[in-house]
């Protein structure tokens, strides 16, 4: 559910490419070492570099195979995280709001091919043609909330159903329904009030009543802020300055987009009612799993890992990220719920995937590399200047690569100038270099996708202008550069040099308003020395600089 920079979807695409599993040539074998053992190692890894901490389930043929929290659930009491520690979903929410308007089919009182404006007072005459069914496979065309400039302003304040809608109602279709997709959380959202219309009762009333209490999901709930929920997991984030409490969001807005919270002893739960038809008919089931446009059913991702049909969906959402992935032919279940958002679960969830079905994939070999050898690809890498920037990195014995505006990975190697990105080996980089053997460029391959990085010489600190910006408080970043409507966004263009203990970007500007974010080592910030900060048309919240 939660938002990424518009400005910076370029690098988060590359960031999803770059989600799968690094697993050696041994941890093919189970009988070597135990896909318990594998997983319990590669998690607790991900915990002490702050890159995880929450709960995971593994099972195969419906035995569980490892069920265990990592890190805490609240780092100022110490309070670990445990199989029943309740985390947020985040759009995880979706497929319980599909199979709660799939239930009200069953009982006769709806139907996916009926109209919204059905169950929508006042309904916008452009909306006539938008199916429950173009809301369900996010190809109704409609605006998402949560992309618009003042979601992030908004957030904080609770809200009904009506009054989310009523953010969105009167905007322009931004296709003709069914024609694309587009993934939409206003879709969700109106989703949960024909639930409400329908079934007579609040969204959270019904998925109780006829989802959770029926198939004994006792620890899985709509969130509210000020309830005092038992075994609940505060919520976090990472930052340029470590790990802090994640911003505040009021939880009536994600509503039926993203509202729900859970445990992974409860998502097995769900995945095993799913898998045995204990819920929904076999009609249902069909309709949920049918891939209708860019493989997306009814609230999941219908597609492949390794060659195996997956059915799989991730959450993001202020203090989690998430993810449920099923292959329904080997039985096989990944749960993966995050008390820290922004990491990524969907390739933490495709690695622990890998040592699950270590008997059905065949995945390369990590050799070994020195330091010494490493220290040669470290640099800035970039495919042009308005693209984002790719860092790589020493950090101990291993390479890690940051695009802008995402999360370190780290890079394997598999052979002489070639590494597989840790948590994908499906996805690498193919380094090149000169005729004095210095390594120069970098060609990213994934499937089908191929681009071709160059190694860039950072350009001098801008420290002579009318204008000064001034960033404390990050002595320790490698990088940092200045963006914003002043250059197009461009992230790499604009260099901040050292002054004692600031980072300090001078430029010449011409009287007027500017927005502006300080880039840290790839990590966009606002200005934490000015207050003033300012909504786009993308939905990003910026600083502002007036200049007289």
């Amino acid at each position: 559910m939660r938002r990424q920079k518009v400005r910076i979807l370029f690098s988060v695409a590359i960031a999803l490419f770059c989600l799968t599993p690094a697993v050696s040539a041994q941890n093919r074998s189970v009988g070597e070492k135990s896909v318990a053992v594998q997983a319990d190692e590669y998690l607790n890894g991900l915990v002490k570099e702050d890159r995880f901490s929450g709960a995971v389930l593994l099972s195969r043929n419906g035995k569980i195979v490892l069920s265990k929290g990592y890190g805490l659930a609240n780092r100022e009491t110490g309070t670990p995280n445990s199989p029943r520690t309740k985390i947020r979903l985040g759009s995880l929410t979706k497929q319980f709001t599909a199979a709660a308007i799939l239930l009200l089919q069953e009982r006769g009182k709806l139907r996916t091919s009926d109209s919204v404006c059905q169950y929508v007072s006042d309904c916008p005459k452009t909306w006539e043609a938008v199916t429950l069914h173009h809301l369900l496979t996010h190809t109704s065309g409609i605006p998402s909330y949560t992309g618009l400039p003042d979601f992030r302003k908004l957030s904080v304040y609770p809200a009904t159903p009506t009054e989310l809608i009523a953010r969105f109602r009167d905007r322009q279709l931004e296709f003709t329904p069914g024609k694309e997709f587009r993934y939409n959380n206003s879709g969700y959202v109106l989703l949960g009030h024909v639930v409400e219309k329908v079934s007579g009762k609040s969204y959270a009333e019904f998925l109780r009543e006829n989802i959770f209490r029926p198939l004994g999901m006792n620890n899985t709930g709509y969130d509210e802020n000020d309830a005092v929920i038992e075994n609940r997991a505060d919520g976090y984030t990472p930052t340029p300055r470590g790990i802090r409490r994640a911003p505040y969001i009021d939880m009536t807005v994600p509503y039926a987009a993203g509202g729900l919270y859970s445990t992974a002893e409860d998502m097995y739960l769900w995945a095993k009612a799913l898998a045995d038809g204990k819920l929904l008919s076999k009609e249902s089931l069909d309709a949920m799993h049918a891939p209708f446009r860019n493989g997306y059913g009814y609230g999941v991702f219908i597609g492949e890992q390794y060659g195996l049909k997956n059915i799989t969906h991730g959450g993001g959402i202020e203090g989690a990220s998430t993810l449920l992935s099923r292959f329904p032919n080997e039985g096989a279940v990944v749960i993966v719920l995050s008390n820290i958002d922004s990491v990524f679960t969907e390739g933490y969830g495709k690695r622990l995937g890998g040592m699950l079905l270590a008997d059905k994939v065949n995945l390369p070999k990590v050799i070994k590399v020195s330091t010494r050898e490493l220290e040669q690809f470290e640099g800035r890498y970039q495919v042009r200047d308005e693209a984002p920037t790719e860092d790589i990195f020493l950090a101990g014995d291993r390479l890690r690569v940051k695009v802008s505006g995402g999360g370190a990975m780290s890079l394997e190697p598999v052979a002489k100038d070639e590494f597989v990105v840790g948590d994908d080996f499906e996805a690498r980089y193919v380094f090149t270099r000169d005729a004095k053997d210095k390594v120069n460029a970098a060609t990213f391959k994934f499937g089908k996708v191929e681009r071709t990085l160059k190694r860039i010489t950072p350009p001098a600190p801008s420290l002579v202008g009318n204008t000064t910006f001034r960033l404390k408080g990050y002595e320790n970043a490698r990088f940092v550069n200045l963006a914003g409507s002043f250059n197009d966004w461009k992230a790499s263009t604009i260099m901040c040099g050292r002054e004692g203990a600031e980072w300090v970007c001078r430029i010449d500007l011409k009287p007027g308003k500017y927005l502006y974010k300080f880039i840290v080592d790839g990590d966009w910030i606002t200005d934490p020395g000015n207050p003033r900060t300012e909504g786009d048309e993308n939905g990003n919240n910026n600083s502002v600089m007036l200049v007289p």
